[in-house]
């Protein structure tokens, strides 16, 4: 069975974007970019949502080169249809979960989320998610920020598995996660 990653970047006050910033708030980093180009990076089949992948595929569409062409995408989404402009994506219209369960089942590569906040909260709720990976952008964003990422997520104990600093500024913190029926001490 593959294994399934919720990767994130986030700010300190935990906001996926943040108006008029730049891209990774303007800090990616040479050992950063390094590390996503590594060969272990790349190796596995993105999950999105229908709005993280018209944001990247406009992204690439506008690259010098596509990063991302030959990787296997899979999008789910009730509003777009095939055929997808973006090479080796495939549609999923129909339920997520049921359809994440079933590539964990059968991919030949682990699976791996790119943004998409609702999507990576119903596989976390359902228990799909083996492990959760966020780099931490030392911004706060509370005035521009957008999108929180863990807004409406349930009770999390987080195991941690590895950490690692870029750049002397930038942590990535991998957990194991835990989905809690409700804060610890609440006798439940």
């Amino acid at each position: 069975m593959q294994k399934l990653m919720v990767d994130f970047i986030i700010s300190l006050d935990g906001y996926a974007a943040a108006e008029g910033w730049p891209g990774f708030w303007g800090l990616e980093g040479p050992e950063y970019l390094a590390f996503l180009g590594e060969d272990g990076e790349n190796q596995h089949t993105t999950l999105m949502g229908a709005n993280t992948y018209r944001l990247m595929h406009g992204m690439m569409a506008e690259a010098p080169e596509d990063p991302m062409a030959d990787m296997p995408k899979v999008v789910f989404s009730s509003t777009l249809q095939t055929p997808l402009s973006w090479a080796n994506t495939e549609l999923v219209t129909g339920d997520a979960v049921e359809a994440v369960r079933k590539l964990k089942e059968t991919s030949d590569r682990p699976l791996r989320t790119l943004g998409s906040l609702s999507l990576c909260r119903s596989l976390l709720e359902a228990g799909l998610v083996d492990s959760f990976r966020v780099v931490l952008f030392p911004v706060i964003t509370g005035a521009s920020g957008r999108e929180r990422i863990f807004d409406a997520y349930p009770d999390v104990a987080l195991e941690l598995v590895d950490s690692r600093m870029f750049d002397g500024r930038l942590q990535l913190l991998e957990y194991t996660p835990t989905v809690l029926d409700g804060p610890p001490g609440d006798g439940s």
